[in-house]
This record gives C-alpha cells, structure tokens and sequence, in this order.
C-alpha cells in the first residue's frame, strides 16, 4: 500500500509527512524544498480486536495503543508539482514519475491561501484552482505516457488477437493498474475496445482520464484549517466539489503533538481529540499546547484531521478492510506474540486470497477456513470483512 503526497510547493506536504512518519525531511518556508522524493511509514488506526478475545496484542509491525491498532502504510512525499508539470516543467516529468507506483494520491492544499501556484507568497489565492490545475496535471501525465505507446502496440495486440484489457496491463504495468480498472475504464469510456488502435487523441485522452482516476484515486486534505482562511476555504472547496472526500487538517498541530508525545511530555494517541499532560511543562510550551486544544482539536470532528485522511484514504477512497491471522485455539505465534500481525486487503477479497496474502504456501495447500471469532469454517470463496479474524487450514 503506496499513498503518494501531491500539490503544489509550498503547502504542507512535507509537514504533513513528518507528523504521519515522524520521518527526518526538510521543511521549510520556500518553493521546491523537497526534490528528492521522501518516503516513510505511516499508519492507518482501526479498533484492535485484542479486546474481543480479552488479550494484550503483540504487533510485529506497527503497534497497539490502548487497543487502537495502528497499521503500517507506505507514504510518499514528492516534490510541488506546479502548472505544466506534465510538460516537465519544474522537474515535473521526474516528479510525476516518482509517483508510478502509488496505489492513491493525497492532495494536500494550503487551505489559508497564502501560496499561490508556484509555492510562492500569495493573498486570498484561489483555491479551487488547485483542484482543477493537480487533476489536469496527473491526467495529462497518464495521457502523454499512453500515447507514446498506443498505436504500436494497439496494433500488435489485435494482431495478436489479445484483448485490450490485457495488452493495457502488460504494457503499462509500471503504473500499477490491474485488469479491471482497465476493463471498467473502457465500458465507462464508450469507446469500441476493438477498433483502439484507431482511436483519436481525443478518445485515447477520455480514457486516460478515467483511468487514472479509477486507478489512482484522490483524497483533497485541506491543510492549515485552525486558520479563519482555511474554515472558509474549506466550505468553499467542499461545495465546489461536492462529490469529493474533502478533509481539514492542521499538519503543523499534529506534529507537535507527535513530538511531544515521542519526548514523554503528553499522552497523545494519533487520532484522538484530546491529550494528557505527563510532565511539567514551562509556560511557552503549555500556551502553545492550550492554543492545538482550543483552536484545532475542540473545533476539528476529527482531532487534527492527519489520522483522520489517513485513515480515509485507506478504508474509504479505496475501500481496503483490515484482516487479522488468528488461530481458533492459539492467537500467539511461534515466538508467543499475540497478534501479531495485520493485513490491509482489496475490497471482496476472499479467504483463499488473504491465504495467499499472507504466504504463497499457504494458499497454494488452501484446504478450508476458520473464522476465530465465530469459530465456522468457511471456504475459499468467502468474501471477507473488516476486521475479521481468520485461521487457515493447509
């Protein structure tokens, strides 16, 4: 699971970053202080299912905090993509590319509309201008990759008498797109799947579009929202664009509250609405603390709104649920961790693919199922749920 940071420079995007990670990056005040992509280790938080069987979970990966299971992502932070980036200015081409892999695009937005296209010093910039300007951008970019290609191996796939569906994926599997996107891309797009390698660049770019959107979808993250700027701006993006996922957050916020839960100074879970103080703090840290709590936890739904995207990126935009390896009679594994471990999984995946998620043996030698906290047996095609609990018989 791959979640890439997109926008123009300049809006948050690294902050937003360090505060999911706590990753060393640069921030700073300035166009373009990200160049080489960052990546890092964020986390999607879910209800852990420890408490249902009564236990203390052991994760091998991420962690567990007062039963909220904090499963590990993999966030990238490339650098401010700016008007004509798919044309390669600003390194744009360099940019987009870094973004190949991602299985969803987080557009973080400087909600205060104090930068303007370029990630420079603006006032009352528009914002709904960076919603339309980052989708035309990432649409021209997967245009332009496909229509360097298209004709040629158009050609050669109906040649062949391969369906178009299989020859997108195998030509352009580089952009992680799978067999149905590209089926549901070409049944919405209207255009005949037999006659592509006639298709006008007006058609070739209509599918594009409705690839990459399907493909590589996007969450809008309103950043700098404690700001009387960013409340408004927010409402206006919001009814602008009513059928996007569309949140407020303060990176900056989130950050602090990260760092000073890493220093032992508060009690602070990702996510949560509130914070204890552990600590004596001296005056200019408790202001700045009182100011998070006043102006952004008690007025935000979602506490600082990071978790919040994260985690709607995830079980939202792409509708992945959590799945946890747990025995029916053992929950521990061969070392004695409880729980160990916790897998994200494509919407309608079923037993027998959570078997091969978790080893390629196990879903080879698939024999049945057992759901831990039902104790049924089920079989290989049962569509799975959200944090369901399932132990594989080979």
């Amino acid at each position: 699971m791959l979640l890439g940071l997109v926008g123009h420079p300049n809006t948050g995007k690294s902050t937003f970053f360090k505060a999911a990670t706590l990753a060393e990056v640069l921030i700073a005040n300035y166009p373009f202080a990200t160049i080489k992509p960052n990546q890092g280790v964020g986390y999607v938080r879910i209800d852990c299912i420890d408490s249902e069987f009564k236990t203390q979970c052991m994760p091998r990966t991420g962690f567990c905090i007062h039963h909220q299971r904090f499963v590990p992502v993999q966030l990238l932070d490339v650098a401010g993509l700016v008007p004509g980036a798919h044309l390669g200015k600003g390194l744009g081409n360099q940019f987009l590319d870094d973004l190949r892999q991602a299985d969803a695009f987080i557009h973080i937005i400087d909600g205060s509309g104090k930068t303007d296209a370029e990630g420079k010093p603006a006032e009352n910039y528009d914002v709904v201008k960076d919603v339309i300007f980052l989708e035309d951008e990432l649409d021209f970019w997967f245009f332009g990759l496909m229509e360097k290609a298209w004709k040629t191996f158009t050609r050669k796939a109906k040649a062949e008498k391969i369906p178009l569906h299989e020859a997108v994926v195998k030509q352009f599997s580089g952009l992680k797109i799978n067999d149905a996107q590209v089926k549901s891309a070409i049944l919405e797009s209207g255009l005949n799947p037999d006659a592509a390698e006639a298709w006008t660049s007006e058609n070739l770019l209509r599918f594009s579009k409705i690839l990459r959107k399907i493909s590589k979808p996007m969450i809008i993250a309103v950043n700098k929202c404690d700001t009387k700027e960013g409340k408004e701006n927010y409402k206006k993006l919001r009814a602008e664009f009513p059928k996007y996922i569309i949140m407020p957050c303060a990176a900056d916020s989130e950050l602090a509250l990260r760092e000073a839960a890493k220093a032992g100074l508060v009690d602070y879970v990702p996510g949560d609405k509130d914070f204890k103080i552990l600590k004596n703090l001296n005056e200019r840290q408790k202001a700045a603390l009182e100011i998070i709590k006043k102006d952004v936890l008690e007025k935000f739904a979602e506490g600082t709104g990071v978790q919040a995207i994260l985690n709607s990126a995830v079980f939202s935009l792409l509708r992945y649920i959590a799945v946890f390896p747990a025995g029916v009679n053992k929950l521990a594994d061969s070392k004695g961790n409880i729980l160990p471990d916790c897998f994200l999984l494509p919407p309608n995946s079923t037993a027998l693919d959570f078997a091969f998620a978790v080893h390629t043996d196990l879903g080879k030698n698939f024999v049945k199922a057992i759901n831990a906290k039902t104790k049924l047996v089920i079989g290989k095609e049962y569509k799975l749920k959200h944090r369901d609990a399932i132990e594989i018989i080979t």
